[in-house]
């Protein structure tokens, strides 16, 4: 393992904190948001943070956790901290708890043990299927909950006056012991009560204003996804609105970087490596993009990014990418039928997708990957169908605009099940079963099977089911996570012996009035706003970007 960057500070009369990654090291370091934790953890005098990761299994027992830096075991850490993005990690958190020999109930861990934090998207989406087992969970953005955490934090205190201190004081703490969920006969959420002086709702943080808070790599490493690329995040947000996408309702307003601190940053990375990456949910949309990517820096630079829209691709986008030598490039239009972009939000046509295409190929980038859903709400066999269509139309441009350079490129269609978010429009649909999921992937791959250079590669359906269980869980969930850390991950066996049932969050259509297990957090979006953007989707009606006018708009109440 080579790592270029890692922050090493002496430990004596420090706070010492590991910072855990519930998957493999290749997938958290090519997490910006792990990576800027960790920064800004050893930024603080008084606390030294280390990096621990999921470790590979052996003999089908998973090891102790030991940090990165000191090969030290993590339950010797004062406080351990998860930063957990993605609901399929959350199972692995109760793995590492065990191995470190921490009881799973928090409520079981008395003074001497570590603390145990969490913090990331998944947390400040819905934190509640792993409340149970967290002390508290930071629910927000690092940049603004990570120094005040640790200014309020008193070590010496007893864990229960130091938690409860912490909920008082610390906005966007959320500590699950002082609440206590009520449940209607039907298995709805009734109530969400404080136990305690804290507060009934918990805001979730974010930063006003990323224009002098750069955001970047703080390690360098080969062994990740990225493989020696400088990420650099150029903004947060996404004002289209695409009503199945969290970021583009639990981040807004979104907030762009201005293009001289973007610039320095982009210096910075090549003093580094010649590979830069920039990240974001509309990178595309980015003022000064196609300026950034082609100045001179006296050296040969590739740019990657994280999204490109197929509306904003032209000529001179492209030509950031041939320079960077990209061999793929990636566009998602999700939907196939142009009604089912309508429905999603998506505001863009199959022309903008045809169009990108050819712009693409003809510059010479061989390879196109193209992301796309099944399931969404409405979905009907003809916009199942209306995927092969689409894919196909691709192809030909392919074909067309490929003639007299000797070989043509390959497609890859990624195609991943639809699962629904906390607030977002669509938090109160139903989620496809894993049998008809199943059945629109075979759909898809047998319509495409003799299409020469067309690779589909779908999610697994269960793994979607099992996103959805957690994604949309209250805290009852906990008992089923618990379960399936019992069974050692057989989740058929799981949900066979579970009292609970789990279709009863995942295939059941919320009704509008219904209390969510999220509801306790405020998003800073209004409910009622989501709402009507549900039932503009279910009319197949669109909606316009968000302005990016903090001062003048209160269409979905954050700027109001």
């Amino acid at each position: 393992m080579v790592e270029r960057g890692v922050i090493r500070k002496p430990s004596a009369g420090r706070l010492r904190v590991a910072l855990v990654y519930p998957n493999r090291y290749a997938v958290g370091m090519s997490n910006l948001g792990f990576q800027t934790v960790y920064r800004l953890i050893n930024d603080i005098d008084h606390v030294v943070c280390e990096r621990a990761f999921l470790p590979e299994q052996d003999g089908g027992k998973i090891p102790r956790v030991l940090t990165v830096e000191s090969q030290m075991p993590i339950e010797d850490f004062d406080i351990i901290a998860f930063s957990i993005s993605y609901e399929n990690d959350a199972p692995a958190v109760l793995t590492i708890l065990e191995t470190a020999g921490l009881p799973l109930p928090a409520a079981l861990r008395g003074d001497t043990l570590p603390l145990v934090l969490a913090g990331g998207v998944f947390c400040f989406l819905n934190p509640e299927p792993l409340a149970p087992f967290i002390d508290a969970f930071l629910l927000g953005e690092a940049e603004v909950l990570v120094p005040e955490f640790f200014r309020i934090l008193d070590p010496s205190a007893p864990k229960q006056q130091r938690l409860l201190d912490l909920a008082r004081r610390v906005p966007g703490l959320y500590v699950p012991v002082f609440y206590r969920p009520r449940y209607h006969e039907d298995g709805t959420l009734e109530a969400f009560m404080p136990l305690a002086d804290v507060p009934a709702i918990v805001k979730r943080l974010v930063v006003p204003d990323l224009s002098n808070l750069p955001t970047a790599s703080t390690i360098l490493t080969p062994d990740t996804t990225f493989n020696d690329t400088y990420l650099i995040e150029v903004s947060r947000g996404c004002p289209h609105g695409c009503r199945f996408c969290s970021a583009g309702y639990v981040y807004r307003p979104p907030r762009f970087r201005p293009f001289g601190l973007l610039d320095r940053q982009v210096d910075d990375g090549c003093a580094l490596t010649d590979r830069i990456g920039l990240v974001g949910a509309a990178v595309s949309d980015l003022p000064g993009i196609r300026e950034l990517c082609g100045k001179d820096r006296g050296r040969e630079v590739r740019f990657s990014f994280s999204s490109l829209r197929a509306d904003a691709i032209d000529d001179e986008l492209v030509e950031a990418l041939k320079n960077s030598r990209v061999k793929t490039a990636t566009i998602a239009p999700d939907a196939g039928s142009e009604r089912m972009r309508r429905v999603v939000n998506k505001g863009i046509t199959e022309d903008h997708v045809v169009g990108a295409t050819e712009i693409l190929v003809a510059a010479g980038i061989p390879n196109l990957k193209v992301y796309l859903m099944i399931g969404l709400p409405t979905e009907t066999d003809e916009d199942v169908a209306a995927i092969v269509d689409l894919v196909k139309r691709i192809k030909q441009c392919f074909l067309k605009t490929s003639r007299g350079k000797g070989h043509i490129g390959e497609i890859t269609v990624s195609l991943s099940s639809f699962v629904p978010k906390p607030f977002t429009p669509f938090q109160w649909a139903a989620m496809d079963d894993v049998k008809t999921l199943k059945m629109k992937i075979k759909r898809v791959k047998m319509g495409l099977k003799k299409t020469a250079n067309v690779r589909v590669h779908a999610d697994v359906p269960r793994g979607a089911y099992l996103q959805g269980l957690i994604a949309r869980g209250d805290r009852r969930v906990a008992d089923i996570l618990l379960l399936a850390h019992k069974n050692r991950g057989n989740w058929p066996q799981t949900f066979k012996a579970s009292p609970l049932d789990p279709h009863f969050y995942v295939h059941r259509e919320r009704d509008p009035e219904e209390r969510f297990p999220w509801d306790f957090i405020d998003p800073g979006i209004d409910k009622s706003y989501l709402l009507k953007e549900y039932r503009r989707a279910l009319a197949g009606r669109t909606s316009a970007p968000c302005p990016v006018d903090p001062d003048n708009c209160s269409v979905c109440g954050v700027c109001k």
